[in-house]
């Protein structure tokens, strides 16, 4: 068998049928439920991104956006999703491809994702072996390796 699983992508399509999922009920809903609002930060440069020439001009690489207090016009498609947001009280049609997003977060819950392609893992990797390099550890078992440290979630909560 020449074929592996890859689990990576797997995961990534799941975490943004997630997505999807979320922002259909919110548009079947009309509004974001309880204290829900969504940091979204997305690829501005994706090929199927749509927004305006200002803000792809402010913003070449990557923008976070806010749907909380006021937002116009969701409409959840399968690909990506189109909504109207408030840029310093000028509203903004945007287009956002679910396969542009970086970053989802949901603070009121403590929710977040982050989608990691091959070049960032790479980026990240060359970053750490050059840490590494510049920076020895002395390597004993009594110093935590921090790549083998696992951390609770609940050790944050108040």
């Amino acid at each position: 068998m020449g074929r592996e699983i890859d689990y990576g992508n797997l995961m990534h399509s799941a975490m943004r049928g997630l997505i999807k999922t979320v922002l259909k009920d919110v548009a079947e809903l009309g509004q974001l439920p309880g204290k829900h609002h969504f940091f979204i930060t997305f690829d501005t440069s994706h090929p199927d991104a749509e927004l305006a020439d200002w803000l792809s001009d402010r913003y070449p690489e990557e923008m976070t956006v806010v749907m909380q207090h006021w937002y116009d016009n969701l409409d959840v498609g399968e690909d990506g999703f189109s909504v109207t947001l408030n840029f310093g009280d000028a509203p903004e049609p945007l287009y956002i491809p679910y396969d542009s997003i970086k970053t989802f977060v949901d603070p009121s819950v403590e929710f977040g994702l982050r989608f990691e392609s091959a070049e960032d893992e790479q980026e990240e990797d060359a970053q750490d072996h050059a840490a590494a390099r510049s920076d020895p550890q002395p390597e004993d078992d009594l110093t935590p390796r921090a790549d083998a440290e696992v951390v609770s979630l609940d050790s944050f909560r108040k």
